[in-house]
């Protein structure tokens, strides 16, 4: 373990610079939902990332004398017990040993490079007999009522926990098929309306957030097409609720609109897509046996997933085929669900914790990739994830033993996008991809020689010699991708990970791994606000104009990090390069900026347009970028692909064929505008997307034509010139 990110004899908490902060959260009216005076931060985080701490992973009651009240508190809870774990577990060789993996942790954590996975922070070093620490998990259900109401008792610990759990429910009969007293079943999609209104009932982590949860259906299940279609029944609910003026609800147990709480995916085969390309018939396959089998043309029913999809974003899809041939452990197992955000994609009945690396924060002093860094930072996220698994706690005695027998782990990245506006890159571009494979290849192949240099120490996962065959026929895949690397790859990410791929494979051959799995690539929605993030995963900008909170209160819009290096780096003199982020700072948008070459445009496009007929990436743009990445990752890639507001359902079909042609794992597409309430948008954008206006009269006296909208409510501010609150809702925005 090398010393990358602490200084021998030097504390890590005192080589950074503390100060203290007051943190808050406030309503859409600017009501506090959360205060907490005297938190400690380090200087460089910013007041997002304060308030995000403070209101999400400070342990203790609120007032309370043993409240948590700083970041170093925090952070030296989670590192300590982490630590302690890895030194009782044989990984480490002593205590001076788990001391220098705690410094380096410590480091890495305090300055924004990695986080953990918000399991991790809620409950290790305060729930005392093996806390959950994993935010994804798989359950397995049954076709009969016990499986089904025990599957609700387990999600309700998940959730109450702060983690998310994903099913497939392909295995209950469906809705035209008799019980086994003689009436019709209810089928899957009654089923998840309850589960819904479960998930909607019980915050996360005992937290504000409700719970997730992804469902998943098989596409020969007889209820696919109710299956597919619910969602968007849903969405049409919202709708008309609105159009009465009345509220669809915020997705708790007793809101009207069902389905808010979970992500919907269809299972889909090679045979359904060849079928549908052909024209051909595709038979739904009842679950008893006691009805006979039926017959959709296989394009009516790939017609109505992207009819769905286009109408709300759900259903997303799972390439059921492309999975499989990529599954290290086939003869444990098959693959059948993921995880609420589909990057875990493994057996039923196991938990994946995440780690996600900042890669902005790897930037050597050249503007690259700090590789050393980087492969520093890789191997202790390994170290600790492994240490995690053999420790946390778990809430079935099923999924216990499956994580021992798997030691599944899910290291990550995020940040991409910002790293390539820094780097002057365009993220649809060769040169981006090229240096997202490189990173990909990198952290994929380090995760995997630390998994083996771990199964050297302490022998490989349970599980391993049972698969060792097909688990070396998928580590060998993985080898030939990091061969195959383009020259659009910058050749020092090039080679070390062509170099740790093929150490993996040797050591592997002879000893093993220690997981079955170690990569994948998560959203990163919590814990992006944590390392102060401007994208998330290996998501391009959704705009370059954002809202932050500042220190002492109030909103500012401002630009995004990462703008003036890409200036500089494209050859603008300082001078010009103001004009074209003043240009951006009122605008939203380079397009019409002074004395911005038009071949630089497309550095600075974003997923959706900063008004409507703006540039914006191309769907093709995205599920290229994820089939650059996607070679070099275990699980899978959880990204949206984004639509604009005019794409047609042809466009949402397109872009679902082509996912599978590119050999991703899994999709999900979602058409700007397509749902009431949506939840990111551009800044300047805010109301008109994310808030609809209320009808009726209250609103539209509040608002002025002339004046400029609220960010926060979408109503009118009086434009004197000056800084001041929204009269509606008391948000401070901007000047003039």
């Amino acid at each position: 373990m090398d010393r990358r990110f602490s200084t021998p004899g030097v504390d890590p908490y005192g080589a950074v610079r503390w100060e203290t902060r007051a943190a808050r959260i406030e309503d859409a009216a600017g009501r506090p939902v959360f205060e907490q005076a005297g938190v400690e931060v380090p200087a460089t985080w910013s007041q997002l990332a304060t308030d995000l701490v403070a209101s999400r992973y400070f342990a203790g009651r609120l007032g309370q004398p043993d409240r948590e009240a700083s970041v170093r508190t925090l952070v030296g809870r989670v590192v300590r017990t982490l630590g302690r774990w890895a030194a009782r577990g044989g990984a480490l060789d002593g205590p001076a040993a788990a001391r220098r993996f705690e410094a380096e942790l410590a480091g890495l954590l305090l300055h924004q490079r990695a986080a953990f996975n918000s399991p991790v922070w809620f409950n290790v070093g305060v729930e005392r007999d093996r806390p959950q620490c994993s935010a994804c998990f798989i359950l397995g259900v049954e076709d009969h009522l016990e499986s089904i109401l025990d599957l609700a008792a387990v999600e309700g610990r998940i959730f109450g926990r702060g983690s998310g759990a994903g099913t497939n429910f392909s295995a209950l009969r469906a809705s035209t098929e008799p019980t086994r007293k003689g009436g019709l079943a209810a089928g899957p999609v009654a089923f998840l309306r309850g589960l819904d209104a479960l998930a909607g009932a019980v915050k996360s982590g005992g937290r504000t957030r409700r719970a997730a949860k992804m469902a998943i259906l098989d596409a020969d299940h007889p209820d696919v097409l109710d299956f597919v279609r619910s969602k968007a029944l849903e969405e049409a609910r919202a709708r008309a609720l609105e159009a009465a003026g009345l509220s669809g609800g915020d997705g708790s147990g007793g809101a009207p609109v069902a389905f808010q709480n979970e992500n919907h995916s269809v299972r889909v085969p090679d045979a359904l897509l060849e079928a549908a390309e052909r024209g051909g018939p595709w038979t739904l396959l009842p679950r008893t046996g006691l009805v006979p089998p039926t017959t959709v043309p296989a394009r009516a029913l790939l017609r109505a997933v992207a009819q769905a999809a286009h109408a709300c974003g759900d259903p997303g899809v799972q390439f059921a085929d492309t999975i499989e041939r990529w599954n290290p452990v086939p003869r444990t197992g098959p693959i059948r669900a993921s995880n609420p955000c589909s990057e875990f994609v493994f057996l039923d009945d196991t938990a994946c914790n995440l780690a996600s690396l900042n890669l902005l924060a790897f930037r050597g002093p050249d503007g690259g990739v700090d590789v050393p860094s980087l492969v520093a930072a890789v191997r202790l996220l390994v170290l600790a994830g492994e240490t995690i698994v053999g420790c946390a706690g778990y809430p079935t005695p099923r999924i216990a033993e499956r994580s021992a027998a798997l030691r599944p782990l899910g290291v990550g990245v995020a940040n991409l996008g910002a790293l390539l506006l820094a780097q002057g890159l365009a993220y649809d571009s060769d040169a981006a991809r090229g240096l997202a494979a490189g990173v990909g290849a990198l952290v994929g192949g380090e995760a995997t020689r630390a998994s083996a240099e771990l199964a050297a120490r302490l022998g490989p996962f349970p599980a391993w010699r049972r698969n060792r065959a097909p688990a070396l026929a998928v580590l060998d895949r993985h080898v030939a991708a990091a061969r195959a690397l383009s020259e659009t790859t910058p050749a020092a990410l090039r080679d070390a990970a062509v170099a740790a791929w093929g150490q993996a494979r040797a050591l592997a051959r002879r000893v093993g791994l220690r997981n079955a799995q170690v990569t994948c690539v998560a959203p990163t929605g919590t814990i992006a606000f944590l390392m102060d993030c401007d994208t998330t995963g290996i998501e391009p900008f959704l705009a370059l104009v954002q809202e932050k909170k500042l220190v002492g209160g109030g909103r500012l819009r401002l630009v995004a990090r990462g703008l003036e290096d890409a200036l500089a780096r494209l050859g603008y003199a300082p001078r010009d390069a103001r004009a074209v982020v003043a240009h951006v700072r009122a605008h939203g948008t380079a397009e019409g900026a002074p004395g911005l070459r038009a071949e630089h445009l497309p550095v600075f496009d974003t997923a959706v347009p900063a008004a409507p007929g703006g540039r914006a990436l191309s769907p093709q743009a995205h599920l290229s970028m994820m089939a650059a990445v996607q070679p070099f990752v275990s699980g899978a890639i959880s990204k949206t692909v984004n639509l604009p507001a005019d794409a047609s359902v042809d466009d949402v079909e397109a872009t679902l064929l082509g996912a599978w042609r590119l050999g991703l794992k899994a999709v999900a597409v979602y058409r700007d505008r397509s749902k009431v309430a949506q939840p990111l948008a551009p800044a300047g954008d805010v109301a008109a997307r994310a808030r609809p206006r209320r009808r009726g009269r209250a609103a539209a006296a509040s608002a002025t034509p002339s004046a400029p909208r609220c960010a926060e409510c979408g109503r009118g501010l009086v434009p004197d010139g000056t800084c001041r609150a929204c009269p509606n809702c008391g948000a401070v925005t901007g000047c003039g």
